[in-house]
């Protein structure tokens, strides 16, 4: 055990000088949040936007589960139908499942998990998160000039002569490919240089490996889509053949340029989520988290792994049959890392004193439906039923369980965690755990049908289907609206603890991770006093506090003085 100086000892930024009271009331007005440089109030910013781009992505996917309620027209056109697939797919996963962990909870937790006062960078920091708003705005524009119907990998030779604002949208992302390569430059830089004494390595929380190994994709794989989107926009504004073998181009090349970043960014996605479940089942459990070196190990091979498995999503497109075997062999060992995690956490949770509190609710969802996911995976890695599972409902499926079941679930059980130490209130159990109840049942609802339904046969993206996936797909909806009512009354619990919840103790959840050391919501500095610097998951010097209603260290202040 050690102890490290508050940052109070530190220089704060010339430009936001110490104001008394908590990072939320420390200086008023729309101006002073919009051009901050704490990462705090980034965060919160990067968590409004992201919930909003959420809740659009949410009613494009309702609108487009309801037109499927029935064969033939339901409630639009075809063209409509197109225009609105494309864009759930594009505004869910540029706008929320690829910023939403690192950007938001990643931006407010990194710094306070390093007892640090701020991200190395902070106005690099503050330019991803505009630039994060140029993009957005850019892609969402295109709803009002009439919308895209590319799907939302933008395929080529489609994607480069159909009608429609494409070179907008693409743009858009082209941008928000930016915000992302600055926020992983930022966090590698704070993790090599704001650890403080006595944190080495493997005294890092695994939230921080998660966030380091997501750092290093976004960093390496980014750029690789920017400029594919860059040759996208060229051949279709200049007529450049690149990709279209009407000009003497090659579509496959496009497809191999997508995938060489979409899949590592699947690990953008999930990375950040397996951190937050290790941080949850250790804390919820009061147990240590077990294999705690393989845990982080594993991040750092998922994303050495990412690189090397794209062509597993090109099985049909002519590959050659050695390529097809080495991608479906390297396709299998990637899920080897993963697997680790997943028997690592069910290892943390044995014999563990397991509190059934909303968080931990979501980390369990969590679980078993990245679980369900990994598994059909298999599936989708072997050749032979590779080709007849190749663009069904099952692929859909199985996306949703991996990034939807995963990535939302766990962002949703992460924000529940961190909500407390975000805006310093208390929300009600009972209520938390009906919505996460409520969307496990939904998402099962949805999604499960579509595996039946796509083994079937029955194709991804089509607006028309015979008469005999119809009950499947009513099943789907059905669960689509479950889900969706389960979300609200997960935000409704949220936004009642912000008018009427109780103010929040240090450590609500007995962490014993830095961050449980500030108050809830933190200070504009962050802390104030020095920090006892424990192993991360030694739960032993924190017993209940009934005066502060939340957990404390025994004996702090021998331990201080004599560390």
């Amino acid at each position: 055990m050690t102890t490290i100086p508050t940052t109070a000892d530190r220089p704060i930024h010339a430009a936001e000088p110490h104001h008394g009271g908590n990072y939320l009331n420390h200086a008023a007005g729309f101006r002073s949040w919009l051009f901050t440089l704490d990462h705090k109030r980034i965060g919160v910013m990067y968590l409004a936007a992201i919930l909003f781009s959420f809740l659009l992505g949410g009613i494009f996917a309702l609108l487009v589960r309801t037109e499927l309620l029935t064969p033939g027209r339901t409630i639009m056109t075809a063209e409509d139908y197109n225009r609105l697939f494309t864009l759930h797919g594009a505004v869910m996963t540029f706008l929320f499942i690829i910023p939403g962990i690192p950007a938001a909870l990643g931006n407010f937790v990194l710094p306070l998990m390093l007892g640090a006062k701020d991200v190395a960078l902070p106005r690099l920091n503050l330019a991803s998160f505009h630039i994060y708003v140029v993009g957005a705005l850019l892609s969402v524009a295109a709803i009002l000039l009439g919308g895209v119907d590319t799907g939302w990998t933008f395929y080529t030779p489609y994607s480069t002569s159909t009608g429609g604002p494409v070179i907008l949208v693409t743009l858009g992302v082209f941008v928000l490919g930016f915000s992302s390569i600055f926020t992983g430059i930022n966090f590698i830089v704070t993790i090599h240089k704001m650890r403080p004494a006595g944190m080495g390595w493997f005294r890092m929380p695994l939230m921080l490996w998660a966030l380091y190994a997501t750092a290093i994709i976004q960093v390496l794989a980014t750029p690789v889509l920017a400029i594919t989107l860059l040759l996208l926009i060229a051949e279709r504004a200049l007529g450049i053949g690149i990709f279209d073998p009407a000009l003497g181009g090659d579509p496959i090349l496009f497809q191999h340029f997508f995938w060489f970043y979409s899949h590592p960014a699947v690990y953008i996605m999930i990375l950040p989520a397996m951190g937050v479940i290790s941080e949850l089942v250790s804390i919820h459990s009061r147990k240590t988290i077990f294999g705690y070196k393989a845990i982080a190990y594993s991040s750092i091979a998922i994303a050495i792994f990412s690189f090397l498995v794209w062509g597993h999503h090109m099985f049909v497109s002519g590959q050659s049959e050695l390529a097809v075997v080495i991608f479906s062999a390297l396709t299998f060992s990637v899920s080897i890392p993963s697997a680790v995690k997943v028997f690592n956490w069910l290892s943390t949770m044995y014999k563990g004193s397991i509190k059934l509190e909303t968080p931990m609710v979501y980390a369990l969802a969590f679980i078993v439906l990245f679980g369900i996911g990994g598994l059909t995976g298999l599936f989708l890695a072997t050749l032979a039923t590779d080709v007849h599972l190749h663009d069904t409902y099952f692929v859909v499926a199985h996306f949703h369980y991996t990034m939807v079941g995963g990535v939302m679930i766990a962002f949703l059980a992460g924000l529940y965690h961190w909500w407390p130490k975000l805006f310093g209130r208390l929300f009600s159990q009972r209520w938390g755990n009906v919505g996460a109840v409520l969307v496990f049942i939904g998402f099962n609802l949805t999604f499960f049908a579509q595996f039946v339904m796509g083994a079937k046969g029955m194709p991804r993206r089509y607006f028309n289907y015979p008469p005999e996936f119809e009950i499947y797909h009513q099943i789907s909806t059905a669960g689509s609206y479950l889900l969706a009512v389960g979300l609200f009354v997960a935000a409704g619990v949220l936004v009642h603890s912000l008018l009427a919840g109780r103010h929040a103790p240090a450590n609500p959840w007995g962490g014993a991770t830095l961050e449980w050391q500030a108050a809830s919501p933190p200070i504009h500095h962050n802390f104030d006093g020095p920090l006892v610097l424990t192993d991360p998951y030694d739960f032993s010097g924190l017993v209940w506090n009934d005066a502060e209603q939340g957990y404390d260290r025994r004996d702090r202040d021998k331990e201080t003085a004599n560390p």
